[in-house]
């Protein structure tokens, strides 16, 4: 019974692209930042390879684990085009920012169809939106409308004013509205709650644009193999081919949550998303907490690759960066790690650096035995495989 586990870091990056300069991220690097800092302690994922990593240092001298470089290939820096690309599909044009807000056509109609006036509209830190205009909101009635550099278009309420199932209409009305030339990858939910600084709740949810081709979630399930989603892979491929979704609420519950699907008899793959990193740390410019989230997935990590079957495989990696240390609370264009380990899998590869993301999805593919498809990427699993 093959079981592959994919975990991604969410923005666990690198080192910077080549191309970094075009979205004004140079000299990012995520892992660069936190790595010097105390609350670091990855002893781990040091064995298995990730400082072994082209251009990364500090290797050992035998890792246990094969590793490779991953540039992405898609144009862009968010998690919806950097999870595509990981299962299989580039996307050459990226998708639509709002650097000056929403047009005057799009809020117009949001605001007609829901019945609800907005306020900013304009690009704005999560945490520092519902400061601004938290209180604002709730004596108005009137939602919170925010962007970044990424393509998302989100809002923000207060759960005592408008109850998250409203939020969540609100929001699937959004979704239908951002089509076309305005098709953003995400409509974000954010509510939050308790009074003024306010807090985000753990009651987000993503409504993602459908994948724009064949994936290889939809290759396994075709096939008849399963997928279990952890975390935010459902909402990141729409309900696409993920199977059953399985919400986490954190990272420590996320891997919770993967090593109870570990202890399942299944055979397909089992996709991870983690993103504490992303959304707690990397965008709040928190060094120490993204160190010390690093280090406590570490110590499960170690509790995961105990408890791996002979024939599972597993393949930690992440989709973008969001480098802490940098004055920018964005995403950042950087490469990204990709660990491969198990007991069918040969130790201390180096596969230097491969020029796009989605040469995982072609692995995946190539161990189960089926054919790509139309999905991107080049298997390195002839490489690897013992």
């Amino acid at each position: 019974m093959k079981r592959l586990f994919i975990i991604v870091l969410d923005s666990m990056g690198i080192g910077e692209l080549p191309d970094a300069h075009l979205w004004h991220d140079e000299g990012s690097n995520t892992l660069g930042a936190i790595r010097n800092d105390s609350h670091f302690y990855c002893p781990n994922l040091k064995k298995l390879g990730l400082f072994n990593i082209d251009s990364v240092g500090g290797g050992v001298e035998k890792p246990l684990a094969s590793f490779a470089r991953l540039a992405e290939k898609s144009m862009g820096k968010d998690t919806t085009i950097g999870h595509w690309e990981i299962a299989g599909i580039v996307s050459p044009k990226a998708l639509p920012t709002y650097p000056d807000g929403f047009p005057k056509e799009i809020i117009d109609e949001f605001e007609r169809r829901t019945g609800k006036k907005t306020l900013c509209n304009l690009p704005y830190s999560g945490t520092e939106v519902i400061k601004d205009y938290g209180e604002e909101s709730i004596k108005s009635d009137k939602l919170i409308v925010y962007t970044s550099a990424d393509s998302v278009f989100q809002i923000a309420a207060h759960e005592d004013f408008v109850p998250v199932k409203d939020l969540y209409r609100y929001c699937e009305i959004a979704r239908e509205i951002l089509v076309g030339e305005h098709a953003v990858g995400r409509v974000i939910a954010r509510p939050f709650t308790g009074e003024y600084p306010f807090v985000r709740t753990a009651n987000r949810h993503d409504f993602s644009l459908e994948p724009q081709g064949e994936t290889m979630l939809d290759i396994l399930k075709k096939n008849g193999l399963e997928v279990l989603s952890v975390g935010k892979i459902y909402d990141i491929f729409a309900g696409k081919s993920t199977g059953e979704p399985h919400r986490t609420t954190s990272n420590f519950n996320g891997m919770e949550v993967t090593l109870a699907m570990q202890k399942q008899d299944f055979e397909g793959l089992c996709f991870v998303n983690l993103v504490d990193f992303d959304m707690k740390y990397g965008h709040r410019n928190d060094i120490a907490g993204y160190a010390s989230a690093m280090t406590e997935f570490d110590v499960q990590l170690a509790e995961f690759t105990a408890n791996m079957r002979e024939q599972d495989v597993l393949i930690i990696t992440a989709d973008h960066g969001c480098d802490p240390a940098t004055p920018s609370t964005d995403h950042s264009r950087e490469y990204v790690p990709m660990i491969i380990y198990g007991a069918g899998i040969k130790a201390g590869v180096n596969l230097g650096t491969r020029q796009s993301f989605s040469d995982i999805s072609a692995t995946v593919l190539d161990y189960f035995g089926l054919d790509k498809g139309n999905t991107a990427g080049e298997s390195f699993l002839k490489e690897v495989a013992k």
